[in-house]
Formats: structure tokens, sequence, C-alpha cells
């Protein structure tokens, strides 16, 4: 259930019998031959295929991150980190006075991870509010699914490549691109970084079988709506 596709009345009535509610978060960087969105697309699709049936109500996800360490590949666009914790907070205070109380953030973004920290102090200040920071792709059955097809698995690689992730008329490389030497990476600059790196993907092959994706998506989305769902105090 997609808010963008209700009016302020029937989110006001919905808000009387439910309330649970989603806020999907990504980022729009580079993910060497993917979309730059991906995980904009990723963390909006799981929750919109997460709630199926459920009734319960998923934000505009927020296009926007932290990613500093990108920014010198074009189309790359990164937030301060004040500014994305404003922003998650200012949409928190959003949501809580449309009438839901039980939030679930799926984040799509490891960048984004510094910003939980934002959300407790959120939550201090919201007492009797609940929030729940879900990291779809490395939450325990799935991050499992994933390791059990190729534990080489990474950045802008194969696991991220789903069909609706994919551009058309873009072909991927074939072969496995040796893992990236992560706490070198970390220590250098945007500009280093990209040298380094070079097309963006941190190792492992960049494309699997559909048959494969699919089947980790089956187990991200039952993962994520089972967060979503249940659990509630």
């Amino acid at each position: 259930m997609r808010i963008a596709e209700m009016n302020w009345m029937q989110v006001e009535a919905l808000a009387k019998s439910e309330r649970r509610a989603v806020l999907p978060v990504g980022s729009t960087e580079q993910h060497a031959h993917l979309s730059l969105c991906v995980d904009a697309i990723l963390s909006e699709k799981v929750a919109l295929d997460a709630v199926e049936g459920l009734g319960v109500p998923v934000f505009p996800v927020i296009n926007y991150g932290l990613t500093p360490s990108f920014v010198d590949y074009p189309g790359t666009v990164t937030l301060r980190l004040s500014t994305l914790c404003a922003i998650i907070a200012d949409v928190l205070d959003g949501m809580v006075r449309s009438g839901f109380s039980c939030i679930t953030i799926v984040n799509g973004h490891g960048g984004n991870s510094p910003a939980h920290g934002a959300v407790l102090e959120w939550l201090d200040r919201n007492r009797g509010i609940q929030v729940k920071w879900h990291n779809w792709w490395s939450a325990p059955r799935t991050m499992a699914h994933v390791q059990r097809i190729d534990p080489v698995a990474s950045h802008a690689s194969w696991m991220e490549n789903f069909p609706w992730t994919r551009l058309a008329g873009i072909d991927m490389p074939a072969g496995q691109k040796p893992m990236l030497e992560l706490a070198r990476f970390q220590q250098l600059d945007p500009g280093a970084k990209r040298l380094m790196l070079g097309d963006g993907n941190y190792g492992g092959v960049y494309q699997r079988a559909d048959e494969e994706m699919l089947a980790i998506w089956r187990t991200a989305v039952a993962e994520t709506r089972e967060i979503i769902a249940e659990g509630w105090a």
C-alpha cells in the first residue's frame, strides 16, 4: 500500500485502525553497471512486496543517503550526516502526526547506518512510539541465503543485480572481480578510492541466474514482512 496512491482522508481513516507504517531509505550512488538508485529501488520494493495484503502503508522512499566515498563518480549525491538525520527525524514526526506509532525503517544502504543513532535519540524525545531499523540485505536469513549461493558478494556485484536494478542495453562484464582490500580503501580520499575501485564493484561476479536472485528476494521479502508485521509491544 503506497502512500502515493492515497489521499489524506484515506490515511486518516486507515490510521484509526492501523498503527504500523513503513519508511524505506536508500541512496543515490554508483553501483558499477547497475542503476545509481539501486539502494532506493530495493528498499522500496522489498517494503512494498513485504506489506502486500497487510494493509500497512509505505511512505515514499528517501532517495538520498550518506555516501561520501563515491562522490567522484558522476551521478552520486551524498547528504551530510546531520542532514540525513534531520530528514529522517522530520519524516518520522510527520508519520506520527498522521497517527502511526509502530514504524519500520527499511534501510537499503549500509552507509546510512550512523543515522540509526539519531533515530534512537528521536525515540527519547517521542516516548510511546516504536521504531525498528531493518537493514534488509544483511538480515540474518537473507544474508545466509546469499552466502549459501556465493560467499564472494559485495557492493555492486551480483548480490545487488536483480531484474529491477539492471539497465536496458547494459551488458555485465564476464568473470569474477577480486575482492577489494577494504581496510586500505576506507583510509583514502574519494579520488583515490575511485582509482583503486575502478568500475565500482567491490568484488565478485557481476551477475548470477535470475532463479537464484528471485529465491533470495523471496527470503528477503518474508523476513522483512515479519519485521513489519510482528514483535510490537
